[in-house]
């Protein structure tokens, strides 16, 4: 099947999970991260307080994850993503309004797990689902909802801030949810998608289905969540203290928003690449290179501080995310079945949200203790140039499970 006959045969849904994840960008560290001067200013934070305020709100996101994520099993996806919509906007708005520090947890807290938490896992989980033999294929557009909201919301963000202040920025992107996202999203999830008699004969040859406590108990899941997860460590830490780093450098924040543009082309163009490889060889022979250009790209942010590194870190990292996104996306379900897959997923959803929630506190802290950022970058890349070689032995193991 080629993608335009894809494309044009399951538009309906495969938009909704487009759409779902682009408006994740919301609870986004990229998006959230671009008001963090401004509070630290308002409340007289340092980078260090305000990184552990954030990793905590993150970790009770992860907390709460595991719990609120397996009712995508249970319940249809259209009720979940009003739900999750509404909750998103509420905590926009608490964002706009927040009056203490303890405001601004629970804001970080609602965000994190309505937006990066739910709102992605809802689009990924349905994806896999809804697809079999074009899984691949599938969860690749889904993923592509990422880069459009780091292309458009950081700019979004600065043009409103500048002429509505950082408060009345986040005010209008709660309305943005409510009035355009929700009504859309409703309507495209109103129809579930039945798959074809061809797709059910596919389906039928995934083999065993885990359930979540078999998979949790198998080590090779917790050795490839230790790997894929360093994406959203590195980036949401890097993300979280980008204007530290932009003073750093002696680069301007608008130069560095607008290098997400190179990192949304490059998500689009590893997503469009990877998503027919994943569907030709598996994910599994595909896991040992997912960590390759985040390796690069950490060597360069370490290296060199002209900025052209800034683009050519964020294109690198952009890549990295279109890679990584699109390979676990279909990696779960082909590793441990779609029966208990929203359950599964929802674990390991929250062990990257964990993952993304130690970084802005352990780079933080570690600022205000004064170890140089760029020893800290070359130890980023130095971590996945090891993993590149432990997903290698892991993909092994899971190929030489499969045919026992």
């Amino acid at each position: 099947m080629t993608y335009f006959i894809f494309l044009r045969e399951n538009a309906r849904w495969l938009l909704a999970s487009y759409l779902l994840a682009m408006f994740s960008g919301f609870g986004q560290t990229f998006f959230i991260s671009l008001s963090a001067g401004d509070i630290r200013a308002e409340f007289g934070l340092s980078h260090g307080d305000l990184g552990l305020l954030y990793m905590l709100a993150t970790l009770g996101s992860a907390l709460t994850l595991p719990y609120v994520g397996r009712s995508v099993d249970h319940f249809h996806v259209q009720k979940i993503a009003a739900v999750v919509i509404a909750g998103l906007a509420l905590f926009c708005f608490a964002m706009a309004g927040t009056f203490s520090v303890w405001m601004v947890a629970l804001s970080y807290y609602g965000l994190r797990l309505c937006g990066q938490g739910m709102m992605t896992h809802t689009s990924l989980t349905a994806a896999g689902r809804w697809f079999s033999a074009q899984r691949g294929r599938a969860v690749s557009i889904a993923i592509l909802g990422l880069p459009t909201a780091e292309a458009l919301f950081p700019l979004f963000f600065v043009t409103l801030a500048g002429a509505l202040g950082w408060r009345g920025a986040w005010t209008v992107s709660a309305l943005v949810l409510l009035l355009a996202a929700m009504p859309v999203l409703l309507v495209l999830l109103a129809k579930d998608r039945v798959p074809s008699e061809t797709e059910v004969a596919s389906a039928k040859t995934e083999g065993r289905q885990w359930t979540r406590g078999e998979a949790l108990r198998d080590p090779r899941f917790w050795l490839v969540s230790c790997g894929v997860n360093a994406p959203a460590f590195i980036g949401t830490a890097i993300f979280f203290h980008q204007v530290y780093l932009v003073e750093l450098r002696g680069w301007s924040l608008e130069l560095f928003a607008s290098a997400f543009l190179l990192m949304a082309a490059g998500v689009v163009c590893a997503t469009l690449v990877i998503g027919p490889l994943i569907d030709r060889f598996s994910a599994r022979q595909l896991l040992p290179f997912t960590l390759v250009p985040l390796t690069l790209a950490c060597f360069v942010l370490a290296q060199v501080h002209a900025p052209v590194a800034a683009f050519i870190f964020l294109g690198l990292v952009g890549i990295s995310n279109g890679f990584n996104g699109t390979l676990v996306g279909a990696f779960w379900p082909e590793a441990y079945g779609t029966r208990h897959m929203g359950a599964i997923r929802a674990v390991a959803f929250s062990v990257m949200v964990f993952a993304s929630a130690a970084g802005p506190g352990l780079v933080g802290w570690l600022i205000d203790i004064g170890v140089p950022f760029d020893l800290q970058v070359m130890a980023m890349g130095v971590y996945c140039l090891i993993f590149c070689g432990v997903l290698a032995l892991t993909a092994r193991a899971y190929r030489e499970g499969a045919q026992s």
